[in-house]
């Protein structure tokens, strides 16, 4: 697996070798490298070149690239050299001219140096060298340099040769590569492909190629899909247990569309994952389209086409399971209609959210419609009001909905051809003085008057509109519209799909103007202390040895060793080179020392002044990782303050902190910056002022040991050499470093101390003095059989050796084995941790460091504090991060408003109440549109505390989750007071302080309670997508199907009943915000909701009604009426809360009281979680 910054996969040399190849494979005829030899070793980095040399030469490519700190070994494979200052042309002609022509004008490079680092720095005052006699000849701006290049010889003669291409020469070239063009393309379907297109094969064949694709990605993400499958069938089950096993008669009658409606509801919120989906592969379709390699529409309509497996796989698992246990009609035309149907509702769902992200250019702005989507086409699907009940002004919207017709469909084919007994309570009236069935009524509509049976036809006619004949139109329809959502998810992608030009720094308009201010007024008043006022430098002095270290990792079943019996040391003062070729262990190696390890199993001793790694030790070290991870929404100067508050000593002043703080950005040349977001790649930070920013956020914490994994890869010559020479500087004040490397020059090589060279398996080949000018290491290869060629860069030729690229058959792990410098060192490691220990022991009593910190506790500050700083920290993100609080506000206010409008001012009549309870239940789908919106928020917060934050100690998993959870708080309150606002009013619920209030306490509740529990959900998912996944399986089969609204409690099957009923927090939920607005409503039942009982002869209505009436709701309109008998079944409210298991006006404050203790533990299951997920690092036994 290739993985990225947060999924484990190949090496990051690895990583960049497969993007290599990916370009490679396009065989191009015109290519352009941007820097991308980063992250490879030198041997690799000159692999690549060799291959474009050989392109070139061969295949008569033509090849443009940038290169960071290139060996001369590279160098020479190029024909010419194009160098810019400050964007003008100072030099363009051949390489093996350029170092003389700069020679020429007076710059000296010095011996053994890259020649293109010498190029480089000629334009850079504080790096050239001007040989003597030529320092007031030599250009000093770019602008002289320009003048004196065009005045050269070599511009003349490169002129004379671009003007000897003549047009016609230019102009066959080009036909040439058209010609070229077209025949590749003829190996396909070429009438498929536009003329013209840049794209080599036909659209059929990109489509074709993306499946393939889309299947792969499948199988390396199983887990995702087994997630998948696991849910189908917990869904299955749990919610066909709830409806078991319904009889054939008239108390399933309002049961049966419940049961055909959830597999809607439960697959619509299950394919919510989609839209986030379409986001997190959005950079690599960017890629492809920009290569040519297929159309961003291809991909869409093979996520459609794959879409057609796994969802068959997933929904008929969940058929055979759910359609037999609720015992539906046992016909197969009946299952297979029910199966059909159902598998093109998911996929319209599935293309539908997919679309959706496909036009948005932001997730915030998806999610916010996606949730909305989600809610308007559950309410209108025909089952929570039934599509004649629907208000005209929103009655087209059934019209589009697949819900709609998916719901018609399925209603139709179980109960279009379905008779049902009518019995008690709908057969009326019931009771020991009604035998007589000439004289009693079904309730249910569509029945006749006097008749038992109930004809399925009528009853779905009469209740929703749905007919029979309407199944397969339907069913063209769902094809229909599932074809047009892939289309226009194709569409969006290719109109919308947009990248970040180029990096762009945003600042704080705030502090840049105090900024400004502040500098005009040191301006006037004088000049400011500078960084040399304050010492940067850590006092601390610090030995550090590891001894025999082995790291393995279980893989296949089996241990698998990465690290074999590396032993070493630093002392104070040393900068120590870690180098190796890609995958050699390098970073691995890294991690155990470092104590980041969280995984695997660690051999061998790491010792700190002579003791072992204590519980202080992680906050008391820097690490610099490969990759820089920082909060995006934070200036550089809130990211160094946070580190430096959180991981100096609490009783240190702030202000001393602060100074500190000031003190290393202007070493580092961070203060122009200070108030820059740093922002992501492309939109933020450059790379090398990402790598300060790291580099800055380890020193603020004044660390007593310093690792640094690659901190100049990715960086230009010059920069490589200013972190090179800081570190050095660093080294000087008695700081301990050690440092991986890649592609090093003669130069910063000769910067190292000490040499830790590991070949591949994690085996040490030297570990040693570097000496001056790498002489000793170039002694122990030379005398080893390796010896260094005079004009090659030492650090390249050593890991050439080492990989075998001379030819050599010497085993350099074993030769270091048997060598006297191995013998050396392990006497010197042994020395230096007896006497480390020895003095230790003499100030053992000491329980605190040199800068106050205590060295038996794990973090540096107190829990309260951490939690404070990292609250602010979250508020201030959430302030400049506006379009997730304004999508969820826009959420809420849409919710609130659309749900009004479809519930409008309601009456008193049967029908009313349960539109009463639909309006309730409605409000509770604005959950999954949150939810769905907060989890990749609160994902990508945690994975930048577990990269970073967490190994470093700078604060405890508690102080994260109750930052994330404080956070929220305003916004919460916020927007449960707009939702309450545009909802409750428009609905016509009562306007009493005492019924409001309570409905809005509730409903704030509630805010905390989803958001509290989609955080939990998401505090354990590997990622947003796998959040995604589990959203439905807790939030949709569990909490609302146990609720008892679309199930009554009466009639959940007993094993739910008894427990999970009552441990559902939405029961609670629905009766706060239900009892309220509907105990004490006078019920008025309108003429079409009257059931009319036929008389005996000698009797009036209240005669013959009064035993039922007795025992039962209701009342009946003519009392003295002698033909028949008009009943209505509820006399208020209350009567109707009843059968909702809501037996008391007090059941209102009570749901509101247990909903609060919901919250309380919805919030610590987010604890929970975050402590199940959270890891210990391992240490080395």
């Amino acid at each position: 697996m290739v993985g990225d910054e947060v999924i484990r996969g190949v090496s990051g040399g690895e990583r960049k070798r497969v993007s290599i190849a990916e370009v490679i494979a396009t065989q191009a005829a015109v290519q352009c490298w941007d820097n991308s030899t980063r992250g490879l070793d030198a041997s690799n980095a000159l692999d690549f070149v060799r291959v474009l040399r050989k392109m070139a030469d061969e295949e008569q490519k033509s090849i443009v690239s940038t290169l960071y700190q290139a060996g001369n070994g590279i160098y020479d494979l190029f024909d010419k050299v194009l160098v810019l200052a400050e964007g003008r042309e100072i030099y363009f002609g051949p390489t093996s001219e350029a170092k003389q022509y700069f020679e020429d004008m007076g710059f000296e490079c010095t011996p053994g140096a890259n020649i293109s680092d010498f190029l480089t720095s000629v334009s850079v005052h504080t790096e050239r060298q001007i040989r003597p006699g030529f320092e007031e000849k030599i250009p000093n701006t770019a602008a002289e340099f320009e003048s004196a290049y065009k005045a050269s010889p070599t511009y003349a003669r490169m002129s004379t040769e671009m003007d000897a291409k003549s047009e016609k020469s230019l102009s066959d070239e080009v036909d040439n590569l058209f010609a070229v063009r077209h025949q590749e393309k003829n190996r396909s379907l070429q009438f498929l492909s536009r003329e013209g297109s840049p794209y080599q094969v036909s659209f059929v064949s990109q489509v074709r190629t993306c499946i393939r694709r889309q299947f792969q990605i499948m199988w390396g993400d199983r887990w995702s899909n087994i997630l998948q499958i696991f849910s189908a069938l917990v869904m299955a089950l749990v919610t066909g247990s709830l409806f078991y096993d319904l009889p054939d008669d008239s108390t399933s009658i309002f049961l049966r569309p419940g049961a055909l409606f959830f597999p809607i509801q439960l697959f619509a919120m299950n394919k919510m994952s989609e839209t986030t989906a379409s986001f997190m592969g959005r950079r690599i379709i960017s890629r492809h389209k920009r290569l040519s390699f297929n159309r961003p529409g291809a991909y869409a309509l093979a996520c459609a086409a794959t879409d057609v497996p796994m969802t068959v796989v997933l929904f008929s698992l969940f058929q055979v399971v759910y359609y037999f246990i609720v015992n539906f009609q046992r016909e197969a035309s009946h299952f297979f209609t029910n199966w059909f149907v159902l598998i093109l509702c998911t996929l319209c769902f599935a293309s539908m959210f997919r679309m959706i992200g496909a036009w948005c250019k932001h997730f915030g702005l998806a999610s916010q419609i996606t949730g909305w989507t989600t809610m308007v086409c559950m309410v209108y699907a025909g089952y929570l009001i039934p599509v004649p009940s629907m208000p005209v002004w929103f009655r087209w919207i059934s019209w589009l909905n697949p819900a709609t017709h998916t719901f018609e469909a399925i209603m139709a084919t179980e109960m279009g051809d379905l008779a049902l007994d009518c019995v008690a309570p709908q057969y009326i009236p019931f009771g020991p003085s009604y035998n007589d069935n000439q004289f009693r009524s079904c309730t249910v509509r569509g029945s006749t008057s006097g008749s038992s049976l109930i004809d399925g036809e009528r009853y779905i006619n009469a209740q929703y509109s749905v007919y029979r004949a309407h199944i397969w139109r339907n069913a063209g329809i769902l094809i229909g519209l599932w074809i047009f959502f892939a289309f226009m998810t194709a569409v969006g992608f290719e109109v919308n799909l947009h990248t970040d030009a180029g990096s762009k720094i945003l600042f704080d308009r705030r502090s840049r103007q105090k900024q400004m201010v502040r500098a005009a007024d040191e301006e006037k008043g004088g000049s400011s202390p500078t960084s040399q006022d304050v010492s940067p430098m850590s006092l601390s002095r610090t030995v550090f040895t590891f001894k025999d270290i082995s790291y393995f990792v279980r893989h296949g079943g089996q241990d698998l060793q990465l690290l074999r019996g590396v032993s070493g040391f630093v002392k104070p003062g040393q900068l120590v080179a870690l180098m190796g070729s890609s995958g050699a262990g390098k970073t691995t190696l890294m991690d155990v020392l470092a104590q980041r390890k969280d995984s695997g199993r660690i051999e061998g001793s790491i010792m700190v002044n002579g003791k072992p790694q204590g519980i202080s030790f992680q906050r008391t070290t820097g690490y610099c990782e490969q990759n820089d991870v920082h909060e995006p929404t934070a200036t550089v100067w809130e990211s160094l303050l946070f580190s430096a508050r959180l991981r100096q000593s609490h009783t240190i002043p702030d202000a001393e902190k602060q100074d500190y703080v000031r003190s290393i950005m202007d070493l580092l040349e961070l203060t122009p910056l200070q108030h820059a977001i740093v922002g992501t790649p492309g939109s933020g930070l450059s790379i090398e002022q990402r790598k300060r920013l790291t580099l800055a956020t380890e020193l603020v914490a004044k660390p007593s040991l310093l690792f640094l994994d690659e901190p100049t890869s990715g960086l230009d010559g010059q920069s490589a050499y200013e972190i090179c020479r800081f570190m050095r500087k660093l080294a000087a004040s008695g700081q301990t470093i050690i440092c991986t490397i890649h592609q090093p020059s003669a130069t910063l090589f000769d910067a190292f101390d000490v040499l830790l060279l590991l070949a591949r398996g994690g085996r040490t080949t030297y570990f040693g003095p570097t000496g001056k000018n790498s002489a000793t290491v170039i002694e122990y290869f030379g005398r080893n059989g390796a010896p260094c060629p005079p004009d090659s860069n030492p650090a390249e030729h050593i890991v050439d050796v080492v990989q075998g690229r001379f030819g050599t058959e010497i085993d350099w792990p074993q030769t270091w084995l048997d060598s006297p410098e191995r013998e050396s060192a392990m006497s010197e490691l042994d020395v230096l941790n007896s006497a480390e220990s020895q003095d230790k022991d003499q100030v053992s009593s000491s329980s605190t460091t040199s800068d106050g910190l205590d060295q038996h506790t794990g973090f540096a500050t107190p829990i309260s504090y951490q939690v404070y700083l990292v609250t602010l920290r979250q508020l201030v993100a959430l302030w400049r991060n506006p379009d997730y609080v304004w999508n969820k506000i826009g959420l809420h206010i849409t919710n609130g408003l659309f749900g009004g409008f479809t519930f409008y001012m309601l009456g008193s009549g049967t029908f009313d109440l349960q539109l009463r309870l639909m309006a309730v239940f409605n409000f509770v789908f604005v959950a999954p549109g949150c939810i769905n919106q907060l989890q990749p928020l609160f994902i990508r917060n945690r994975d930048v505390f577990e990269t970073r934050e967490k190994k470093s100690k700078t604060y405890h998993w508690f102080a994260f989750v109750a930052a994330q959870l404080l956070s929220e708080t305003p916004v919460l309150i916020i927007c449960g007071t707009l939702a309450f606002v545009t909802w409750y009013f428009t609905v016509g619920f009562p306007t009493e302080a005492s019924v409001s209030g309570q409905v809005y306490l509730q409903m704030i509740l509630y805010e905390f309670m989803y958001t509290s529990l989609g955080q939990a959900i998401a505090a354990y998912s590997p990622n947003a997508f796998f959040a995604a996944l589990a959203n439905p399986i807790i939030i949709g089969a569990a909490l609302i199907n146990f609720c008892g609204v679309v199930v009554p409690y009466s009639q959940i099957t007993a094993f739910w009943r008894y427990w999970l009923y009552w441990l559902d927090p939405f029961t609670y939920l629905i009766q706060g915000l239900l009892e309220p607005v509907s105990w004490g409503v006078e019920v008025q039942c309108k003429s079409d909701e009257l059931s009319y009982i036929p008389l005996p002869s000698n009797s009036t209505c209240g005669d013959y009604m009064a035993d039922f009436l007795s025992s039962e709701a209701g009342y009946v309109v003519d009392p003295a009426n002698g033909t028949s008998c008009a009943y209505c079944p509820y006399t208020t409210g209350a009567d109707y809360m009843r059968t909702m298991n809501i037996n008391d006006s007090s059941y209102g404050w009570r749901g509101v009281g247990i909903t609060a203790l919901f919250c309380v533990s919805s919030y610590a299951l987010v604890f929970l979680m975050m402590k199940l997920r959270t890891k210990t690092t391992k240490t080395a036994n």
